[in-house]
């Protein structure tokens, strides 16, 4: 794991000793990263500080992938609101060693799931396990018994390591627990974090993602949203970086072909010695198709949920917090708002993000705008007004599906060819940091072959 820079750290450290320019290096590797996503970027970068030579290759006119800034009638957007956690050590690292600034880039709250009358969960600052308890123990609108339930069973977790039989689901891991805690705290919570149905989303990953962030240290459950549109959190400086240690970036080239060559690797008739195919798992798995068949197949048979983030504008002000947890109902397709006022300076803005959204989108992208626009007046107290849509960000394959017993394909398929992407086999679902994580370990796992 990359230890990281102190805050503040010059984005131009000095240049690797022995590195050379992207036409080769002494002793390193001249290496193709084929996406610049997330994960592609953090291959690069890391590729890079360990002396190989760099060429990224992407099809976008842009780097970030499906975490990037969008420009909407002069207003800086994103494609989609990320939320990012200080378990978000990789990701938190990454941004420190390009001269991205977590502590200016990100506003840092503990834990906050909070409806908009007042229920939910809000951990303060703490030992982590103890702050857990309090938590509970302060929650609205449960009784006491069923918060003496959700500590039971979070107690029954953690005596079992956070483990579970693999082919059990969320909602059957947490079929005791009492309705209300099941409906305002799991299942947000695992549509949150996996983007996938409770009732088909694997129990086992789902523990994992808990320990991590909520039980692996203080600080590890914060909420770290962002204050800046996504590019300058990574895509942008790490670009920078690159650039400035002589890697190339290689905007709108989209790579369509890559075969073996003598030890090495030809990425449309040009020699590497290694590849890391960073792009998605259906672009990743046409181009290894006719190398590694078994492994393209297993890449193209993941499944996608959708995610919609819905931007409103209204006059009359915006949230009460700069998170807000929505209540489930068959008329709120919103699980999530987001206040870009209070984040971000963009007074009477606001994000309503609508995950595991399939059943939404297939009524049409109007039909959710429109519902989406009646919850949030019946929130923000504007009805019978509706704020205004200000854009309609879609990603119909932000993520695959996490269910129980998914096999996903792994980092190695031939000897100097590597994948990376949050989808490559790993204990997280598909989140940044699971993008960032595995585009180190294939940068650490390139000299190997």
């Amino acid at each position: 794991m990359s230890t990281p820079a102190p805050a503040g750290a010059s984005a131009h450290p000095p240049r690797v000793a022995g590195a050379g320019g992207p036409g080769g290096s002494a002793g390193g590797l001249r290496v193709a990263v084929v996406g610049a996503g997330w994960a592609g970027l953090a291959a690069a970068v890391h590729a890079r500080a360990a002396g190989h030579a760099v060429r990224v290759f992407e099809m976008a006119p842009q780097p970030g992938g499906r975490a990037r800034s969008v420009a909407v009638d002069g207003l800086e957007l994103d494609n989609g609101q990320h939320i990012l956690i200080g378990a978000y050590t990789a990701t938190l690292a990454l941004m420190r060693r390009v001269g991205a600034d977590p502590d200016a880039l990100l506003l840092r709250l503990p834990l906050l799931l909070r409806t908009p009358d007042g229920r939910g969960l809000a951990l303060r600052p703490g030992a982590p396990i103890p702050a857990f308890a309090r938590a509970v123990l302060a929650a609205d609108g449960w009784t006491v018994g069923e918060r003496l339930r959700l500590l039971a069973a979070a107690s029954g977790w953690a005596l079992r390591g956070f483990r579970c039989a693999p082919a059990l689901d969320v909602a059957s891991l947490c079929r005791r627990m009492p309705a209300a805690v099941r409906r305002e705290l799991i299942e947000p919570l695992c549509v949150a974090a996996l983007n996938t149905p409770a009732a088909e989303a694997s129990a086992q990953v789902f523990l994992r993602v808990l320990h991590d962030a909520l039980f692996s240290g203080p600080g590890a459950s914060d909420l770290l949203l962002p204050r800046h549109g996504l590019d300058a959190l990574l895509p942008r400086p790490a670009a920078r970086w690159l650039e400035a240690h002589g890697a190339e970036l290689l905007p709108r080239r989209r790579v369509m072909r890559v075969e073996p060559a003598g030890g090495g690797w030809m990425v449309d008739g040009e020699r590497h010695d290694r590849v890391v195919l960073a792009c998605s798992a259906a672009e990743s798995a046409r181009l290894a198709e006719h190398i590694a068949p078994q492994w393209a197949q297993t890449a193209a048979a993941l499944r996608y949920e959708p995610i919609v983030t819905v931007y409103l504008h209204s006059a009359a002000g915006g949230l009460a917090h700069p998170i807000t947890a929505l209540p489930a109902g068959a008329d709120a397709p919103a699980q999530f708002a987001f206040d870009l006022g209070a984040l971000a300076g963009r007074m009477g803005i606001s994000a309503w993000v609508v995950s595991g959204a399939a059943e939404w989108l297939a009524q049409g992208l109007p039909v959710l705008a429109e519902q989406v626009r009646r919850q949030a007046a019946a929130v923000l107290g504007t009805a019978p007004a509706l704020p205004a849509t200000v854009h309609l960000a879609a990603e119909r394959r932000a993520t695959f599906r996490c269910t129980p017993q998914l096999r996903r394909p792994s980092m190695a398929l031939a000897r100097g060819l590597l994948a990376a992407g949050d989808y490559v086999a790993g204990p997280y679902p598909a989140t940044l940091e699971g993008a960032v994580q595995s585009g180190r370990d294939a940068a650490a796992a390139l000299a190997a072959g």
